[in-house]
């Protein structure tokens, strides 16, 4: 029997039964439609982590003064990250630029209005390393650090906050109970989770470290860019070292600091929404297994309703293998014909159903798989129905009523 014979026979048996190929084709539509569209919302968050993480600087080295694998309670014996302990961070090879960073998070007045924000004591080259860009105005400089200047350069929604449709240049805002006078204001750039890069100001780290916040000492971390992408191991080795000996930290001592990089962050994001992807993507797979159940329920009824006709098929010449390529192929066209439905209903959920900030992103793979999932549970849970029309007895089978 042709291979094309076989096909269309098996749309004419579909399309007798039109309700009933429907509705056993919903379970492989609803369960390709769900893979598609969980891996599709997987591939967003990935690409949206990864696109959060290079939008606040590109090869970039945070050092912070505390070890997570140090208990708590010794966390205050830990030595401190000093302004030393960043200018020692410009002698290694390959480092573009560093700023130390004291933060903290502080109410910001200006005339009749107020509000908290994130408030950064840094070094000019901050804004270089995270990638902003000033607005209107201009950055404060290292001779403005040098003399402890009280200076701030401030983010958009902190400036429409405060102003609204005012411009801010030179006007002083008070930053805790420090004046300062306003001289830039960033170009937005976007919420960020929890962080609100446009909620923030930013001081000369001297000022903010005695004015500000009285500790003329310890940062909360040292930011640092490198040249190139392929310095970032090699200079966090660097920068290891170096700490580990200006802390006096012996061999077998675990470091009293914490070095991440922006390919960790990466990598470790990416694995966290990979393992919910595969998560939620096993999960959605359920639904195809209760279709492929589905399709073999629908074929063993077919096979009874048809016996007769498999009896006559066998009479006039039909071999066991023409038999059972025609149910097999029947099976797997309507497993295939869902799973192409299902495809579209999930690239079009994918594409319309935003999550917070990001919405699927479909890759050619992703349809690939779903389509050959579904030829395979076509094959897999259509085999035993073929198998038993093509097992039947011509002489029991003609005498079936």
């Amino acid at each position: 029997m042709l291979l094309w014979t076989t096909v269309k026979i098996a749309l004419r048996s579909m399309l007798a039964n039109k309700l009933r190929s429907i509705l056993t084709m919903l379970g492989m539509i609803l369960g390709v439609a769900a893979v598609i569209a969980m891996l599709a919302l997987g591939n967003g968050a990935e690409q949206h982590v990864v696109k959060w993480v290079s939008r606040m600087g590109k090869n970039t080295i945070t050092i912070f003064p505390h070890n997570p694998k140090i208990p708590p309670v010794l966390h205050g014996a830990a030595y401190p990250l000093t302004l030393g302990d960043a200018r020692s961070m410009l002698k290694i090879t390959g480092v573009k630029y560093v700023s130390p960073v004291v933060a903290s998070n502080e109410p910001v007045k200006w005339g009749g209005n107020s509000t908290f924000c994130n408030t950064f004591g840094c070094a000019p080259t901050y804004i270089l390393i995270h990638d902003f860009q000033v607005q209107s105005g201009h950055m404060f400089n290292d001779f403005d650090c040098r003399d402890m200047a009280t200076v701030a350069v401030i983010g958009p929604e902190t400036a429409e906050r405060l102003f609204g449709s005012q411009d801010p240049l030179g006007h002083t805002i008070t930053v805790r109970t420090v004046r300062f006078k306003v001289i830039g204001v960033l170009v937005p750039k976007g919420r960020q989770g929890w962080f609100d890069p446009d909620n923030q100001v930013l001081l000369p780290y001297t000022t903010a470290m005695t004015d500000l916040l009285g500790r003329a000492v310890a940062l909360n971390r040292i930011d640092i860019q490198a040249r190139h992408a392929s310095d970032l191991n090699r200079v966090q080795a660097m920068a290891q070292r170096i700490l580990r000996i200006r802390h006096s930290l012996i061999s077998g001592d675990e470091d009293d600091f914490w070095i991440s990089n922006q390919l960790q962050i990466i990598k470790i994001s990416s694995r966290i929404v990979n393992a919910f992807t595969m998560l939620l993507g096993s999960v959605a797979a359920i639904s195809l297994l209760v279709g492929g159940i589905g399709i073999m329920n629908i074929m063993l009824v077919t096979v009874t309703e048809r016996t007769r006709e498999i009896g006559i098929r066998k009479a006039i010449g039909a071999r066991r293998r023409d038999i059972l390529r025609q149910f097999l192929i029947e099976a797997t066209l309507i497993s295939v014909l869902g799973g192409i439905i299902g495809v579209v209903v999930g690239v079009v959920a994918a594409h319309y159903v935003k999550f917070r900030n990001f919405s699927g992103q479909v890759e050619p793979h992703m349809v690939i798989l779903a389509l050959s999932i579904s030829a395979a549970i076509g094959i897999f849970f259509g085999y035993y129905p073929a198998r038993r029309a093509a097992g039947l007895n011509p002489i029991e089978a003609l005498r079936y009523e």
